[in-house]
């Protein structure tokens, strides 16, 4: 707006040199909003943080469009359209376009792996009763009669197949958290041993039984029984190799961000390295703060900042080599170095007097605006109860109040792109549901919280790659390093293995701590 004054102020100043004065004027207005409309990135940009139409916050459109940018908008964004009122990033063209090719692979083998393990499974269970059920069907009439045992051994089956369907249900059927790139080893194997254990009854089944129709009836449902117990062994066995063999802690894993080095330690079992890199990142999204690139362009931007206040001139005319000039600027920096931890030091101290200064005042607005919501409930409770307000009516007319401070503290910040105006209207409306404290609705965005918090849609990391010199499909060992890669950064595993501990007893003996305390009859007087 500014600028804008000035510029009007300017065709003011010169309207007696011509008898066009209005027209010019008209056309310099023009003009300076013409730079504007063809930068799409400025003037696409838009507030993060917006109040409802029916109560705007600022003055105007081009003071709030002002102060939703941030400072390196022209770096980071590129426009779509020249009439688009969003924009997009290249991170976010590439990352959209990596999900689409890989979606599709993706897709095939999950469903893949999930069809062959149903039409087992479904072998395995109806294995028994058809062994149960061909004799009758085929030969009935020459089978000899079951007896009393027999017919007991038909509901021994009955309820071993409805034990083994309930553990094949809580053990298999569960929604897969994510797409692994090799096969499960162990799994794997399972299934091919279910596989060879069918085939093999079957194959014994139809020499012995179905060929030569066996009479005795009771023999083949006691073969159909063995069945069903070799099946409930190979559950428990599916069981320990898939649940309880990793449950004992047998390394521990560092875990590295390799843009801001934040770090954790995690403490696994026996699993391959894919296993872990999905132990690894399901604890990442609930242990590590949300992943910020605005925080990283601080240094960036200093850097850039020390190398502008530089200036080289060739005295020597155009044909002189260029590497002298980078060399001259090279040693120019390293002259500077000495002064630019001053600089740094004073950046720091000014950047955490301004963020103290906004959060003092977004705490006094939240906490005048929860005040304003105490009054509002009282005055309520006198109305008749269809008059009453909702929480999200309520959260609509507070936020006005705190919307700016808001604002402005989270562009401080750099946490703007995380917290849209509605995901902070539902957020409110809870605080009020729940009868929450100001305190309480000013966590979320004092501190910086883990990537769960936020909406999916603001993730910066969805889709990873592993990266291992060993075979994902091996198991963890003593100073294997494995990296997770994503578009914008990546997490460096290193494991390590946990030390054998010999632990030694010291036997004291108790009579050892006892002592006499021998006092004399005769005193002094």
């Amino acid at each position: 707006m500014s600028a804008a004054m000035d510029t009007e102020s300017t065709y003011s100043g010169y309207s007696h040199y011509s008898g066009h004065s209005k027209k010019a004027h008209r056309q310099g207005r023009d003009r300076h909003k013409s730079p504007r409309s063809k930068d799409g990135s400025r003037s696409e940009k838009s507030v993060t943080i917006q109040t409802p139409p029916a109560e705007p916050l600022l003055g105007n459109d081009a003071s709030r469009a002002e102060e939703g940018q941030d400072d390196n908008w022209g770096e980071t964004t590129t426009a779509i359209t020249g009439t688009s009122e969003h924009s997009i990033s290249q991170e976010d063209i590439a990352r959209i376009s990596k999900d689409l090719e890989d979606s599709v692979g993706l897709d095939c083998k999950r469903y893949l792996g999930l069809t062959v393990a149903a039409v087992l499974g479904l072998l395995v269970f109806l294995t028994p009763i058809a062994f149960i059920l061909l004799p009758q069907i085929l030969w009935r009439d020459h089978l000899e009669p079951c007896g009393t045992v027999c017919e007991g051994l038909f509901i021994s089956v009955a309820f071993k197949l409805l034990i083994l369907l309930i553990g094949t249900w809580a053990l298999f059927f569960r929604q897969p958290k994510a797409d692994i790139p090799r096969v499960f080893v162990f799994r794997a194997l399972l299934l091919v041993l279910i596989f060879l254990f069918v085939f093999s009854y079957w194959l014994f089944y139809g020499v012995r039984i179905l060929d030569s129709k066996d009479t005795n009836y009771q023999g083949i449902v006691q073969y159909a029984v063995s069945l069903v117990d070799a099946l409930l062994f190979i559950h428990y066995l599916a069981i320990v190799l898939l649940e309880l063999r990793q449950l004992q802690p047998m390394f521990t894993v560092k875990v590295v961000r390799s843009t801001d080095g934040e770090s954790r330690y995690y403490s696994l079992g026996h699993l391959s390295i894919q296993r872990a890199a999905l132990v690894v990142l399901e604890n990442y999204y609930k242990d590590f703060t949300v992943y910020n690139p605005a925080l990283l362009t601080a240094s960036k931007s200093r850097a850039a900042k020390h190398m502008a206040g530089l200036k080289v001139y060739n005295v020597d005319g155009p044909g002189n080599n260029a590497s002298g000039q980078s060399r001259a600027m090279i040693a120019a920096a390293a002259r500077r170095r000495d002064s630019s931890h001053n600089e740094l030091y004073y950046e720091e101290a000014d950047h955490e007097r301004r963020v103290k200064k906004r959060r003092a005042r977004l705490v006094v607005a939240v906490e005048e605006a929860f005040t304003h919501i105490k009054r509002l409930q009282a005055e309520e409770q006198q109305k008749a109860p269809g008059e009453m307000m909702d929480p999200r009516e309520a959260a609509q007319a507070i936020f006005p109040s705190m919307a700016r401070a808001l604002q402005k503290y989270l562009r401080t910040t750099r946490q703007q792109q995380y917290h849209s105006m509605e995901s902070i209207l539902q957020h409110l409306s809870f605080c009020i549901t729940n009868n929450m404290t100001p305190k309480a609705f000013l966590e979320r965005y004092l501190n910086p919280g883990p990537t769960l918090q936020y909406d999916r849609n603001r993730w910066f990391s969805k889709q990873w790659t592993l990266v291992s010199e060993e075979a994902v499909t091996s198991g963890l060992q003593d100073g294997i390093v494995f990296v997770l890669k994503c578009l914008d950064f990546s997490l460096v595993v290193n494991v390590k293995k946990i030390p054998f501990i010999k632990l030694s007893e010291e036997f004291i003996d108790p009579k050892s701590h006892k002592f006499v305390l021998r006092l004399q009859s005769e005193t002094s007087v």
